[in-house]
């Protein structure tokens, strides 16, 4: 199972496989107390993709196509990823939005494949 939290939530065990998808990493967070399993700054949006979009959610659908595009080009990283039946997936994003992020865009992403 994909989920997808904000960082800044405080870990817990359902978690499963903690995965920080974001290229920055969140301000006033300590790598201690985000717990993370893995930071995978590859599978986020290019820097250039990120500040056009500036989480202005007009840009959302737009955004998404051109993230996927992004995606599509890198099957060998999203390979990476744990299989979803060996543990629960929770990808972690620090963005205030919670309906329009990167995590939100890569788990629809993620599970349509």
């Amino acid at each position: 199972m994909i989920k997808i939290k904000r960082i800044y939530e405080s870990p817990m065990k359902a978690d499963g496989f903690r995965i920080l998808v974001d290229r920055l990493w969140p301000r006033g967070i300590s790598k201690e107390k985000a717990k993370i399993d893995l930071w995978f700054k590859d599978i986020a949006p290019s820097d250039h993709l990120r500040k056009w979009f500036a989480h202005d959610p007009a840009k959302w659908k737009e955004f998404k196509r051109r993230y996927f595009n992004e995606l599509d080009k890198k099957k060998d990283v999203i390979a990476q990823i744990p299989k979803k039946s060996e543990s629960n997936i929770t990808l972690l994003y620090a963005a205030k939005d919670d309906k329009h992020n990167n995590a939100q865009a890569l788990k629809e992403y993620l599970e349509a494949k």
